[in-house]
């Protein structure tokens, strides 16, 4: 099953505190800059990549020469807003060494919750791969209150292998990958090289999280859970492995491998399938219903002919053909005040129309589901 990550195009990497930071013993420069040499070859392989990187809070306390990770929520705040920066600049600098460019995007649980912040996220991140940076994401430990923190960030990575639409999610960690029983205990244990996402069974061979961190290898089998949801595969692997991200993306047999029960296409139809209420209605000429369901394409607005319904961008629309038969449904990329500015028109009138240059398609065909 593995031969089939030599093909993933979308990538999202995660690398934890404890691994960045040493154990606690400050940046470690020289392995971070091993990995953004991974990262770009990858990106100039012709792969769109996208790190999720911790590391800021535990950064910060090698700068102020903190022992322990503090528990109140200001002192880590306080902790991030400084450790960021030298993250950050760490990154940008080895990057820069292989012609690349690396951007900071910080999100909070709210970012993705919200709807419109969803997909402003979204294009925002689409945007940088289209021109070829690398976007660097950490929650945003210096704003996030209690109530709205993702928890750690291997959450965070599987959300955002969700958000881009990702096929493939690598955990780095300082571990080879989930072991049958915790192998501080029982040397012998054994290691599981695949297993489906989210299976029950293998939770229970999860271990606590680590000082440094807030996750642990429980966290990153609910997050392989998570990203199987929108059919994105995972691999937990020990980050200090030569090569370790060329060798997992050639398909080489490292670390545990959680694949997900369906494809990637299929996983993300079938939520917006089940998952989404319709909140308004458009009704297709005879050639957009023709080019929806046989040759699987988007929505383009010279097909629309009629709007209804008060709906927002993102939300879930119902197709219909003149008779009112619906054809298919799928997530809009624009309000319905300016689809009816911009049905029967073609996509190169959009920014004319609208006053800006938005989406080509009313609907694309990854969010659009045949009934």
């Amino acid at each position: 099953m593995r031969s089939g990550l030599a093909s993933a195009r979308r990538v999202v990497v995660k690398i934890g505190s404890s691994l960045l930071t040493n154990h606690g013993a400050g940046l470690d420069r020289p392995a971070l800059e091993g990995w953004v040499a991974q990262l770009a070859r990858l990106r100039s392989g012709g792969r769109d990549v996208v790190l999720v990187s911790s590391g800021a809070v535990a950064c910060g306390m090698q700068r102020l020469a903190v022992k322990k990770r503090p528990r109140a929520l200001h002192e880590l705040q306080a902790l991030a807003a400084l450790g960021q920066m030298g993250l950050i600049e760490a990154y940008e600098t080895a990057f820069a060494r292989h012609g690349g460019h690396a951007a900071q995007v910080l999100l909070t649980h709210d970012d993705l919750a919200d709807r419109k912040r969803y997909l402003n996220a979204r294009s925002a991140l689409r945007a940088l791969l289209a021109l070829g940076v690398v976007p660097i994401i950490n929650e945003n430990d210096t704003v996030a209150t209690e109530e709205i923190r993702f928890g750690d960030n291997d959450t965070l990575a599987a959300l955002v292998a969700n958000l881009i639409e990702a096929e493939l999610l690598i955990i780095l960690t300082d571990q080879a990958g989930l072991y049958e029983e915790d192998p501080r205990v029982n040397p012998a244990a054994r290691l599981v090289s695949e297993a489906p996402a989210g299976d029950p069974l293998y939770l229970a061979m999860a271990g606590a999280p680590g000082e440094l961190g807030r996750g642990g290898m429980r966290t990153k089998l609910t997050a392989a859970h998570k990203a199987a949801r929108s059919g994105a595969a995972t691999v937990i692997v020990a980050g200090r492995e030569p090569d370790v991200l060329l060798r997992v993306l050639a398909g080489e047999t490292l670390g545990t491998y959680l694949y997900p029960a369906t494809s990637r296409l299929a996983a993300r139809k079938q939520w917006l399938a089940a998952h989404l209420a319709v909140r308004g209605r458009l009704t297709l000429d005879a050639g957009a219903v023709r080019v929806l369901r046989e040759a699987g394409k988007s929505l383009l607005p010279v097909g629309v002919r009629g709007v209804e319904g008060s709906f927002a961008r993102g939300e879930m629309v119902a197709c219909v053909d003149a008779e009112g038969r619906e054809v298919a449904r799928g997530l809009v990329n624009y309000p319905a005040a300016e689809l009816c500015l911009m049905m029967g028109r073609s996509s190169e009138e959009i920014e004319s129309i609208l006053g800006y240059q938005g989406e080509p398609e009313v609907i694309h065909r990854d969010n659009l589901v045949i009934v």
